[in-house]
């Protein structure tokens, strides 16, 4: 009793370590793990017992037998399944090949280079070799959302490392399963015939089952069978049956399965969707916490002696400075991505759950056959983990600055507020390349944007979540654009440090029109509240562009839109289509640019 309590308490103790030092969690979890582990049994502990003791001589600890298996197994289901929920196939428009090679022509580079320096550097078997390059093929997302959340990014790069480090997992336990079963068979001949057809097996039963039940799962929560209270146990008990189906009809095809039914839910119309999430990455939190420790604690202080030698420092060097950036420029060659965008993705492969939680249990069962080499795999396995953890979470700010990709100025634009007047707003911003993000707790609004094109989430800005997600690290932009003053005050005060370092703007309200001194905030017009954008927008639901003789001409124009009820300027485009607030300008002072555009909503102007 008191064990599993101190590493729920331990865990979360350490993501909130986490957090304060804005570090992946994976970091503290390894090092408390070590510590009450194989530390404590070395130098702490009289009786030279571990504090803590997942598996001991095989049928005793906290879990006992395949006890460990079955959890780890479990829990990495769960994960997943909260990672496929994030993936949104609107990120990967400009990045989707450079994925697809990542997790194909990329991982047969690390797979085949990794295997390589295991064997000559380490003398292991080519079979071991190869098992421990399948397992450090994956990256993790528990690891690399943190990273991300931290660094203002340029899009594109942001969505390679959040889409690869989710889609990679089950490619990675794929190949190392079957690596694993090639060796407790002995390698025969007919293994090759075998091995492809439950490849086969994997891939059908896997795609099959989490699009099944993902659409079958949406159907019965759309149509309110399920109670809101049970919404999210049933959705839990439902992604752990498809992972023990898929697992039942095909070894090893549960983490596939679950990865595809939270890529289909993730991408779509279910209601609520924000409140599965919002669940299962809290579940996850709790299970990323105990599995770490239990995993680090379950290493031996001999295994850990096993890596006190220079092989192991030149087998990390070559892993990260050297297979990690071949994989990425073959994968991204011919792609959009610029050198130093592909440098930093290069930087940035640290490696997680999935690599240290299979490497612990294929350790353990080839040790316990005997296997010559095996006690190399998980200590090495737990050095790849550690080692570009630390590397990444204490180098890639730095790192991002130092090539380019860190964003110095984030021309993202984050509106609150999903109105038509927005989801007008936002349509012209993202036709003229702005990443727009739409904000709101009306779900029918968001659903409209959404049907747009629009990215936009449900969201409560009292709730505190907002800043936790990536979605946002390159905006720079706040617009408070709904019908409360009281919610758009409040947006500005809260987020205009985080959201709006290139500008903070606001509707003004009816009392605020009519006191002469207005509104700081003010945005585009100080004469108008939200009912007139509204009726504007009703009437004339369209955006207009009109030329720009000098400021002179330009002064003229605003008068119009005064005078005219149904038009208000929004912003002044320049020739090379950069946008700039009009109320963030000296309309008197402005030196405008030839081919200058004002950009108003409404009826058209005829001046």
């Amino acid at each position: 009793m008191v064990e599993l309590a101190g590493i729920i308490i331990l865990g979360i103790l350490a993501q909130w370590v986490a957090w304060r030092l804005k570090i992946p969690a994976i970091l503290p979890l390894i090092l408390i793990g070590l510590l009450v582990g194989p530390i404590a049994a070395e130098f702490l502990s009289e009786d030279r017992a571990k504090w803590i003791e997942p598996i001991w001589n095989g049928e005793k600890g906290l879990f006992p037998g395949e006890g460990l298996y079955y959890f780890v197994s479990l829990a990495i289901s769960i994960i997943l399944f909260e990672g496929g929920l994030t993936l949104k196939r609107s990120e990967i428009k400009n990045v989707g090949p450079v994925i697809t090679k990542l997790i194909t022509v990329g991982s047969a580079i690390t797979f085949f280079g990794a295997a390589l320096v295991a064997y000559y550097l380490f003398g292991l078997k080519w079979d071991l070799a190869f098992l421990f390059a399948g397992l450090i093929i994956v990256t993790g997302p528990t690891v690399i959302t943190p990273i991300l959340r931290n660094i203002p990014l340029k899009r594109d790069v942001s969505t390679v490392l959040k889409w690869e480090g989710i889609l990679i997992d089950p490619i990675g336990a794929l190949v190392a399963v079957l690596v694993f079963e090639f060796i407790s068979v002995g390698g025969d001949s007919g293994f090759t015939k075998t091995a492809l057809i439950e490849f086969g097996k994997i891939v059908l039963f896997g795609t099959t089952f989490g699009f099944t039940f993902a659409h079958a799962l949406v159907f019965v929560i759309n149509k309110k069978f399920i109670p809101h209270y049970l919404l999210n146990v049933v959705s839990l008990s439902v992604v752990l049956l498809v992972f023990i189906e898929s697992e039942i009809f095909a070894h090893e095809s549960g983490l596939l399965a679950v990865v595809v039914m939270g890529m289909v839910i993730g991408n779509s119309k279910l209601e609520n969707i924000k409140e599965l999430l919002y669940f299962k990455e809290s579940l996850s939190v709790l299970l990323i916490s105990i599995l770490f420790i239990l995993l680090s604690a379950n290493i031996n202080y001999q295994d850990l002696m096993l890596l006190y030698r220079w092989e192991t420092l030149a087998l990390f060097l070559i892993v990260v400075f050297v297979i990690r950036p071949l994989a990425v420029f073959a994968s991204a060659h011919g792609s959009t991505l610029k050198t130093n965008e592909k440098l930093f993705i290069s930087w940035v492969g640290p490696r997680g759950i999935v690599a240290a939680g299979i490497a612990s249990l294929f350790g353990g069962k080839l040790l316990s056959q005997g296997v010559p080499g095996a006690e190399y795999i998980t200590p090495l396995v737990f050095m790849i983990v550690l080692g570009t953890v630390l590397l990444n979470a204490t180098t890639a700010r730095l790192f991002a600055k130092l090539v380019g990709v860190f964003l110095k100025k984030s021309d993202g634009i984050l509106i609150i507020g999903a109105s038509k007047v927005s989801r007008l707003i936002a349509e012209y911003l993202v036709k003229n390349n702005r990443h727009v993000v739409l904000v709101d707790s009306n779900k029918n609004n968001i659903a409209k944007a959404q049907d747009s094109g629009i990215e936009s989430f449900t969201e409560n800005i009292y709730s505190g979540t907002l800043t936790d997600n990536i979605e946002f690290n390159d905006v720079g932009y706040l617009l408070a654009l709904t019908g409360n003053t009281d919610i758009n005050k409040y947006a500005i005060n809260k987020f205009s440090k985080q959201f709006g370092e290139n500008g903070s703007f606001r509707l003004a309200s009816k009392s605020e029109i009519l006191d002469s001194s207005g509104v700081n905030e003010g945005l585009f017009s100080k004469t108008d509240d939200f009912n007139s954008f509204t009726d504007i927008a009703q009437k004339f639901p369209s955006i207009h562009e009109k030329d720009i003789d000098d400021n002179e001409h330009l002064q003229k124009l605003i008068k119009l839109t005064d005078s005219d009820k149904f038009t208000v300027p929004l912003f002044i485009k320049n020739k090379s289509g950069d946008l700039d607030m009009l109320s963030s300008i000296d309309l008197t002072n402005t030196e405008l640019e030839n081919g200058a555009k004002l950009v108003y909503l409404g009826k058209s102007l005829e001046d």
